[in-house]
């Protein structure tokens, strides 16, 4: 399924865990370092404008490698943080930007289920080992907030064609794949001993 970015909570609250989707338009990246700035700063003008960006879009929980090429940025890999890295702050992050999606690798905590509910915030993990895979799908290169945090903590803001796949991992259900697979792994666990 395709999805344009920006996406809105009818057509996040669609989603179920197990879809495959690829996503059209703009994208954010964000690790750590961007989340918290964002939440400790929210009231600076520069950080209002990143904030309005996000209004029901999507963070990519990435660190990308970039290439100024003239006087434009390229994408050379852009491969997924494992999101358990933003675990403590993306609650607030998320009542405070108002996205739609997160893109990241590993899932996040359960605790978040409820937050993803109410807040209509899907989590689609990204293929581990694919980062040239998915910097082919980055067109360009919009803009980039927070130099100063470093390249690969800055906000990267991507226009991106047929980004994925992607699998809808979390959903607004309170299901999670990887809690379902660790239930699974668990039984069988039990079983064998």
């Amino acid at each position: 399924m395709e999805l344009k970015t920006p996406i809105s909570k009818n057509t996040v609250y669609k989603l179920k865990v197990g879809d495959i989707v690829y996503l059209n338009g703009r994208i954010y990246t964000g690790r750590d370092e961007a989340h918290i700035n964002i939440i400790k700063r929210i009231d600076e003008k520069d950080i209002r404008k990143i904030v309005n960006k996000l209004k029901e879009g999507v963070i990519y929980h990435a660190g990308p490698i970039m290439k100024k090429v003239g006087d434009k940025w390229r994408c050379i890999s852009i491969g997924p943080t494992t999101s358990a890295r933003m675990n403590e702050v993306e609650a607030d992050f998320i009542k405070i930007t108002g996205i739609s999606a997160i893109v990241g690798k590993g899932g996040m905590k359960g605790d978040l289920l409820n937050i993803f509910k109410e807040y209509g915030v899907v989590y689609l993990a990204a293929p581990g080992g694919c980062a040239a895979l998915l910097a082919d799908a980055v067109v360009d290169v919009k803009g980039v907030y927070l130099p100063e945090l470093g390249m690969p903590e800055a906000v990267w803001e991507l226009e991106v064609e047929n980004f994925g796949p992607l699998v809808v991992a979390m959903d607004t259900y309170g299901r999670s794949i990887y809690e379902e697979v660790n239930r699974e792994v668990m039984k069988k666990l039990k079983e064998l001993i």
